[in-house]
């Protein structure tokens, strides 16, 4: 699992700062997380390939979160995309982007779909083979949601060894790998543990996008591998959080540190502050180990 941070400040554009877009690489896909304006200038400079991007996750209908989205799905369909594109978002987005799309007279040559959020709780709104994506109810001044991707348990491998000691037959290697004992000809049974050995461990990251400090969403995010949490202010500046609705570089922390996660990435700064130590030193105070989001920076998982 790797993170691509392509933007990480708020608010506006600036001449070495991008607003909110990530992308996300988990069991072969590309997710992509918000859709800030320069997103798609950053997707290039990270050498990130568009046509890898099968699913965009908008996390709240505030400008430095969509406002690039438009014109990337614009560049698709200039690059001859074929493949349909499925957009994650809250209700209104249809609206907003079709319209642009009608304006133009720029109707894509590729399926765009829109799935449409409104619930107020937690719910699955992706799943395949290998990963889940639910949504996390965040709280700010319009609707918003933060995403958890997990993987999926991969299958358990099989011990060559021990399967050859037993001569067991190729027939039941698909079970065995499902995590099933096996019974010999002579009826003794040999069980899964001696035959199989333990899949890698599962990864997980979750997304919190703006929002007020929580604390209700702490037992969905319980002990995730990586959590990105927004630090809009430094707690000198606590005040705004409850006009604006962002949470501090301590704040953040403190949810990481109730959800015992593994680690923190720090994000959505406001561009009033000088230098982004200022947040790992405050929110190192809470919880040890955290990371700054910095535009073209990656982390592994």
């Amino acid at each position: 699992m790797k993170l691509n941070i392509l933007g990480c400040y708020s608010a506006t554009p600036r001449t070495l700062n991008n607003p909110t877009a990530q992308i996300l690489e988990i069991k072969n896909h590309l997710f992509l997380i918000d859709c800030g304006e320069g997103t798609q200038v950053q997707l290039r400079k990270s050498k990130l390939k568009f046509s890898r991007i099968k699913r965009i996750f908008i996390s709240h209908l505030h400008g430095d979160h969509f406002f690039g989205l438009p014109g990337l799905i614009s560049t698709f369909r200039l690059l001859g995309r074929e493949a349909d594109l499925h957009i994650y978002g809250p209700k209104g987005i249809k609206e907003a982007i079709t319209l642009l799309l009608k304006l133009g007279d720029s109707w894509t040559n590729y399926r765009l779909f829109f799935h449409e959020l409104n619930s107020k709780d937690s719910e699955l709104i992706f799943e395949d083979d290998k990963v889940t994506v639910h949504t996390i109810p965040l709280t700010h001044r319009v609707y918003t949601n933060g995403f958890l991707f997990r993987e999926k348990p991969a299958s358990r491998s099989l011990n060559v060894v021990a399967v050859d000691k037993y001569a067991i037959d190729k027939s039941q290697f698909t079970n065995i790998k499902k995590g099933k004992d096996v019974t010999l000809d002579d009826g003794s049974k040999i069980s899964n543990a001696e035959l199989t050995f333990n899949p890698p461990k599962t990864k997980s990251y979750a997304f919190c996008s703006d929002t007020m400090y929580q604390e209700n969403i702490v037992p969905q995010i319980k002990e995730v591998d990586l959590l990105y949490h927004e630090a809009t202010f430094l707690d000198t500046e606590q005040h705004l959080c409850l006009k604006t609705k962002h949470s501090t570089a301590k704040e953040a922390a403190t949810i990481a540190k109730k959800a015992n996660v593994g680690q923190l990435v720090l994000g959505h700064y406001s561009t009033r502050y000088k230098s982004l130590e200022m947040f790992k030193e405050e929110a190192q105070m809470i919880f040890d180990n955290v990371l700054l989001a910095e535009d073209g920076r990656t982390f592994e998982v």
